[in-house]
């Protein structure tokens, strides 16, 4: 069956019988692949049930069905499934990470912004994380920065009031306490914007440092995100 170069549309052929069956796959090619979103990147059989119009990357090692289309978009189509082969610099967006992605011509890269011939790539992520706050002087999260990264800024919210003794907070890291931001308010919707003062590289995972001022916590919970940029090595 004759296709289009790019999505692989079925073509109607002249004097074809049935024309309805080819046109009603070209639209579930293009009601999957126009805007899209990939439920997954690493579910590796054919999940029974899936809504028409859900896509998949298929992986590798993928079995079952998909093991004979290792590397194509899987969109689920009347009880089946249609398959198509992504092409270099297609842009998607995961659904079970929540992250961007761009096909560089051999893989999905997570977070990509730009990648080269042989896959190098500059990624740019946001970290995200609920921090409750709890009754002390300072509170470390997990540690939310990824090794290897530079850190453009922090930016949190308060969503639910912080309460103490405290006058404000601040937030930084342990390295660097309020590097983020001081005398930030107390009260539900209260926000932070932390620039970083110059590029700052973390070599090792690191927590957030999140300190009481004028006092001590008591409760609270905050929002706060990582505006991260790494750097992916290309290929062999």
């Amino acid at each position: 069956m004759a296709r289009t170069a790019n999505l692989q549309l079925p073509l109607v052929q002249a004097s074809q019988a049935q024309k309805h069956v080819t046109v009603n796959e070209a639209f579930g090619l293009l009601d999957g692949l126009a805007q899209l979103a990939l439920a997954s990147l690493t579910t590796t059989t054919p999940p029974s049930g899936a809504p028409d119009g859900t896509a998949y990357a298929i992986p590798p090692l993928a079995a079952n069905e998909w093991g004979t289309e290792i590397g194509k978009v899987a969109i689920s189509s009347n009880g089946g499934w249609i398959y198509v082969a992504p092409r270099a610099g297609w842009r998607g967006w995961v659904a079970d990470t929540g992250q961007c992605v761009l096909f560089d011509g051999s893989e999905w890269v997570e977070a990509a912004q730009a990648v080269s011939s042989n896959g190098a790539a500059s990624l740019m992520q946001v970290i995200e994380v609920d921090v409750d706050i709890l009754a002390g002087a300072s509170v470390t999260t997990a540690a939310i920065i990824p090794p290897a990264s530079i850190v453009l800024g922090i930016t949190g919210l308060v969503t639910q009031a912080v309460a103490g003794t405290l006058t404000g907070w601040r937030l930084g890291v342990p390295a660097g306490s309020g590097r983020y931001g001081t005398s930030i308010g107390l009260a539900l919707g209260a926000s932070v914007r932390g620039l970083s003062g110059q590029p700052q590289a973390y070599y090792s995972a690191t927590p957030l440092l999140i300190e009481a001022e004028g006092g001590n916590f008591a409760s609270g919970r905050l929002r706060l995100a990582a505006h991260v940029f790494q750097m992916k090595l290309p290929r062999p």
